[in-house]
């Protein structure tokens, strides 16, 4: 066991590693690092009441297959591997995978060379059995679904994240990890050769520390003294939930083309593990890091994004894009009519207010929004800053670059 330090004139106990973030990727990282390394100290520390409480429990539950990113980035390789190894997880925990596939809809011909370049992309990541679809071929797997084109991805499956999390807490705790919800970390603080963090009331001493803290990664990152350019923007998505006859129209997943400028994948329709169907989501700024309704609002938390260079630059650069997606959020026609592109039969009586996510998105000095993956180290301070969907999807092949970079990093770890 590692010994206690002294601190404030009371004895606390030392942890080699405190990971910050109880949602899917802190949970991951917790579990891999243990997996390899059964005798190191390890708290996983959450400021809420709940582990997967914000991104990892507010997604529509997709398993990416890979098509979409860079060939070479870190999106591209992560997910491949991380969606292997997390189907393998799923089996051995008895958590269902549903393997219903997806189309991606080329909704007029103009969309058709952007299509082709997803493909390209995907075949270029090994992504299997791609193919591409005319429009009698789309209706073959979607009946009721319309385009000029689609590239099908049958190995694009779903999952209730939850429950992986859920498992990977489990894990955690059986391998005599500990997990410490409901505590908030407002401070760190260097303490000789430790770190010293205040979590709630109390400290907690630490060797090294992980973050995986999703909305507020600057926030953690700035608390360390780290040195990081990007600033957090919280982007809410709403869906509606299709009703129980409508959703029987969708067999699997319909996505429109994505627009290259944006990492976002624009407004979709989505089977869920539990049976629904989910049509969305748009993409919002959200006027709290934690805004999962329109009525949320932080002066704080909307102040320090409306006040950084990158979100200025952004904004001027794509604000008529922002206007339409604003509409659209607010307007449920004008959101009828992204869905119905797709699939005209549904109207709206079909749309049922459904859930909502906030995504983290990190965006660059320069307004650039930041697409790939960004795992960062300082010192003793290795941090998640930016991961974005497929993020759940690569999970654990994140967990296990991460640990990788800890054991180069953490020298005392191995």
């Amino acid at each position: 066991m590692t010994p206690p330090v002294s601190g404030s004139g009371q004895s606390q106990d030392l942890y080699d590693i405190v990971v910050v973030g109880a949602g899917i990727l802190g949970l991951a990282t917790a579990r891999e690092i243990l997996s390899r390394h059964p005798q190191v100290r390890l708290l996983v520390v959450d400021k809420e009441t709940v582990i997967a409480a914000h991104q990892t429990g507010h997604n529509s539950g997709v398993l990416h297959a890979g098509i979409y990113y860079q060939p070479g980035s870190l999106k591209a390789r992560l997910c491949r591997t991380g969606k292997a190894a997390l189907e393998r997880y799923a089996e051995e925990k008895g958590i269902t995978v549903g393997h219903c596939g997806k189309l991606v809809i080329a909704a007029d011909s103009t969309e058709l060379p952007a299509l082709e370049e997803i493909r390209r992309r995907g075949d270029a990541n090994g992504v299997p059995g791609l193919e591409m679809l005319g429009p009698a071929g789309l209706r073959d797997i979607e009946r009721h679904a319309v385009g000029s084109g689609a590239l099908w991805s049958p190995s694009t499956s779903i999952i209730d994240y939850r429950s992986v999390a859920a498992a990977m807490a489990e894990d955690i705790r059986g391998a005599e990890g500990e997990i410490k919800l409901g505590a908030e970390v407002t401070s760190i603080t260097r303490k000789g050769e430790h770190l010293a963090l205040t979590v709630g009331h109390d400290t907690v001493a630490a060797r090294h520390l992980i973050a995986c803290a999703g909305l507020h990664a600057d926030r953690l990152a700035r608390m360390t003294g780290a040195e990081t350019e990007e600033q957090i923007v919280p982007f809410r998505g709403d869906y509606y939930t299709l009703t129980a006859s409508a959703a029987q129209m969708i067999h699997g997943l319909i996505y429109p083309v994505p627009d290259p400028r944006f990492p976002f994948l624009g407004i979709h329709l989505t089977r869920t593990s539990d049976g629904r169907v989910l049509a969305g989501p748009n993409a919002v700024l959200a006027l709290r890091r934690e805004g999962y309704r329109r009525r949320d609002f932080r002066s704080g938390d909307i102040w320090s994004v409306v006040t950084a260079k990158g979100f200025r630059r952004l904004a001027r650069r794509h604000w008529r894009m922002g206007m339409v997606e604003m509409w659209r959020d607010w307007n449920k026609r004008a959101f009828l009519r992204a869905v119905q592109r797709y699939v005209p039969a549904v109207e709206s009586s079909d749309l049922l207010w459904g859930p909502s996510g906030v995504r983290a998105q990190a965006v660059d000095p320069d307004g650039s929004l930041v697409d790939d993956f960004r795992l960062g180290t300082d010192g003793a301070f290795l941090q998640v800053r930016n991961a974005p969907s497929p993020a759940a999807t690569a999970s654990m092949a994140i967990a296990g670059h991460l640990t990788d970079q800890a054991e180069l990093l953490f020298a005392d770890l191995v």
